[in-house]
C-alpha cells in the first residue's frame, strides 16, 4: 500500500505562538508543506510566486471556482483570496505532511474535503488575560485591532470542541513536545481509499 500524506490543521488566537512552536519542531516531523493562499492580486516588493502566495489571473482563478478547487475562497478589495486543493493534492502525492494555519471556518472547510486525513490542534495561551498581555508585549498591532483579534479570539475558543487536541501553550518546550507527537501521529492516518484498497487485497488465500 503506497501511503500518502496527512494534514496537520492548527488554529488559534493571534499571539498564541502556533508560528514558535513550528519553529521548534520543524526539524523532527518529517518533509512537509505549508499551505499558501491562492490570489489575484500583484507582486508586491519582495514577494515570490509560490513562497508568499500563489500568484494568478483573475480567469484562472474563476476557473478554479467553477471546477470546485477552492477548500474556501473570497473576493476582498477587488481581489480573490482562496486556498487551492490543487498544491495540496499533489503535497499529498508525495507523502507530505500538509500544515494550515487556519481558522475555525478553514478548519470546518478542510475537514469536509479531507476529514480522513485531517488531525486539527486547537492552541492557546491558559487565559484571555494572558492572551491580551502577549498582544500588547508585541507591540505590532494598534488597540483598535488587539480589541478586535481578543473578541474574535473569545468567539473562536467556543468551538474548540471541533479540535482533535487542545494545546495549551504556557510553557513553549513542554507544549512543542506535545505538538511534536501530534505531527508524528498524524502522518499515521490512512484514507479511505488506502484502507479499501488494503481490505481488498487484505484476503490473499483460496479458501
Amino acid at each position: 500500500m503506497n501511503k500518502s500524506g496527512a494534514v496537520l490543521v492548527l488554529s488559534g488566537p493571534s499571539g498564541a505562538g502556533k508560528s514558535s512552536l513550528l519553529n521548534e519542531i520543524i526539524n523532527d516531523i518529517g518533509e512537509c508543506y505549508f499551505s499558501i493562499s491562492t490570489t489575484t492580486r500583484p507582486l508586491r516588493g519582495t514577494e515570490k510566486d509560490g513562497v508568499d502566495y500563489h500568484f494568478v489571473s483573475q480567469e484562472e482563478f474563476k476557473q478554479d471556482i467553477e471546477d470546485n478547487h477552492f477548500l474556501e475562497y473570497a473576493f476582498v478589495h477587488g481581489n480573490y483570496y482562496g486556498t487551492s486543493v490543487k498544491p495540496v493534492r499533489k503535497a499529498l502525492s508525495e507523502g507530505k505532511l500538509i500544515l494550515f494555519d487556519i481558522d475555525v471556518q478553514g478548519n470546518t472547510a478542510v475537514n469536509n474535503r479531507l476529514g480522513d486525513i485531517t488531525t486539527s490542534v486547537f492552541i492557546t495561551p491558559p487565559t484571555l488575560s494572558e492572551l491580551k498581555s502577549r498582544l500588547a508585549g508585541r507591540s505590532t498591532d494598534s488597540q483598535e485591532v488587539m480589541d478586535a483579534r481578543l473578541k474574535m479570539a473569545k468567539r473562536e475558543i467556543q468551538r474548540v470542541s471541533e479540535y482533535d487536541f487542545l494545546i495549551i501553550n504556557d510553557d513553549l518546550q513542554r507544549a512543542a513536545g506535545i505538538l511534536r507527537q501530534i505531527a508524528i501521529t498524524a502522518r499515521m492516518k490512512t484514507s479511505m481509499n488506502e484502507v479499501n484498497e488494503f481490505v481488498q487485497n487484505w484476503e490473499d488465500i483460496e479458501q
